[in-house]
């Protein structure tokens, strides 16, 4: 049964997601600025978004662990007053390695994101599971895009250290309220954490976002690029081979092998790519002088408020999703989403002269995140077992980040592939980057088709749609 203050408890959990997901997103236009400041290099620079990038894709699936294991409230406040402690001092950073540092403190936030899909599963009524994680994942999606558009206006007003002085204000309140009013989950997890696990789930995605963020700095065909690739495979295979023998594993992978989960979680590895490049790319392109022969010279707070246009959409199509899903169902949903996306960028490959064609495309694209991100969430929540809820869309959202982290870096070597005498891009670079990543949003939408649906007369509820063997001795999968 829910128990009361559902609504505070949602209030609570979109609040420290969305700031979160807005941080993500919130220091990426104001880099120059922070260049600047901290008199440092742009390389140097590039770490405070590396940093938070591979501290967040290590902590937020064992984070969802151990929540489920030792309790959800008890580690989300924990992982508030770490992501407080890291606003905080990054507003004070004196030089650009404590801001460094701070960055990898704020990226243990990416917990927040497992554990609040974890608590909802748990305190909120079955029926209003669907429509809260659906809306809580329309708050996630537009955290990111208000980080794109409000960063210009908060530089140019106050400073850049506001940037993380307003989360400041904003995550201790919510770590209050997190305390006093935020239920313990009754569900637990039965064993313990695997640490051999962990560390080996940390290495390989350390050993493979390390160098996909930094190839277009240390060269693609480098030795340390190279060596790392290798050394990912060779950690990735020996967590494989660690979490299959383990009693308690980190991630459990017969819960991956579900088709539910594992044809989302394709998804989401090909969507992420799209989505992550776009964000990363179309505000250079509005960005760029007209003398390149396009671009439109725009500031960082022109070029966020043309990307104002997808923010809205992404919240609106996620909070809409939540009363489709009943109706249609989350798969159809995902497979819109990808589908809009798609679209969005094709059209953008082909055409992007005039800033309204920018603002629609925005748009067309922040409708497909809404549905995408909404129906991934629901799609994962309602496949596993509820004591593998923080672990296993803990590693949904890592394996969105991965994606991304490929399809920007792939994005970059074409449109950065042949320079200008200015030292721009070709127009024809940032063409064919969008249209890659169409490509990839066009395959996220096929890969959603192969996501099951459940038969009507098989249908026992969110809590039997875990993979649990059938009458028939098949997989429960989940409706779609």
């Amino acid at each position: 049964m829910p128990r009361k203050s559902t609504r505070l408890t949602f209030a609570v959990l979109a609040t420290g997601a969305g700031v979160f997901a807005m941080l993500q997103s919130l220091i990426a236009p104001a880099l120059p600025t922070v260049q600047h400041a901290l008199h440092t290099s742009q390389s140097t620079a590039t770490w405070v978004m590396t940093a938070y990038l591979l501290s967040a894709s290590v902590f937020t699936p064992i984070l969802g662990r151990i929540g489920d294991l030792i309790g959800k409230k008890r580690t989300l406040v924990a992982v508030l007053l770490v992501v407080l402690a890291g606003c905080l001092l990054a507003a004070l950073a004196p030089n650009i390695g404590m801001l460094i540092v701070a960055r990898v403190v704020q990226g243990v936030g990416g917990a927040l994101f497992p554990l609040s899909f974890g608590i909802i599963r748990d305190e909120f009524a079955p029926s209003e599971v669907p429509g809260s994680i659906s809306n809580l994942s329309a708050v996630i999606a537009a955290g990111g895009g208000v980080g794109i558009v409000a960063a210009g206006p908060i530089v140019s007003a106050l400073d850049y250290r506001w940037l993380f002085w307003i989360p400041v204000a904003v995550v201790a309140a919510t770590t209050l309220i997190a305390l006093r009013y935020v239920p313990e989950s009754p569900s637990r997890a039965e064993g313990r954490v695997s640490w051999l696990g962990a560390v080996l789930l940390s290495a390989w995605l350390v050993a493979l976002l390390l160098p996909l963020s930094q190839a277009g700095t240390w060269g693609w065909g480098s030795a340390r690029v190279l060596g790392l690739f290798a050394v990912a495979v060779v950690l990735f295979v020996l967590w494989l081979l660690a979490e299959a023998r383990s009693r308690s594993p980190l991630i459990d992978l017969r819960v991956m092998r579900l088709p539910a989960v594992w044809t989302t979680n394709t998804v989401a590895f090909l969507f992420g790519a799209g989505m992550y490049a776009l964000w990363s790319f179309l505000p250079a392109f509005v960005q760029t002088p007209s003398s390149a022969g396009y671009g439109f010279g725009a500031s960082v707070t022109t070029s966020g408020l043309l990307m104002l246009p997808m923010l809205l959409a992404m919240f609106c199509s996620g909070i809409l999703s939540g009363r489709l899903a009943p109706v249609v169902g989350a798969k159809a949903l995902l497979t819109t989403g990808a589908a809009l996306g798609a679209v969005a960028l094709g059209f953008l490959a082909l055409w992007h002269a005039a800033q309204w064609q920018i603002a629609v495309v925005a748009g067309v694209f922040g409708l497909g995140i809404g549905l995408a991100f909404a129906s991934m969430a629901n799609l994962i929540v309602g496949s596993v077992p509820p004591e593998q809820t923080g672990a296993a869309t803990g590693m949904n959202a890592n394996i969105r980040t991965i994606g991304g982290s490929i399809g920007a870096a792939v994005t970059s070597v074409l449109v950065t592939g042949r320079l200008q005498p200015s030292g721009l891009p070709y127009g024809s670079g940032y063409t064919h980057g969008f249209t890659l990543l169409a490509a990839l949003c066009l395959a996220a939408a096929l890969a959603a088709l192969l996501v099951p649906v459940r038969r009507a007369g098989r249908a026992t509820g969110t809590a039997r749609a875990t993979g649990e063997p059938s009458e028939a001795g098949r997989p429960t999968a989940v409706r779609g």
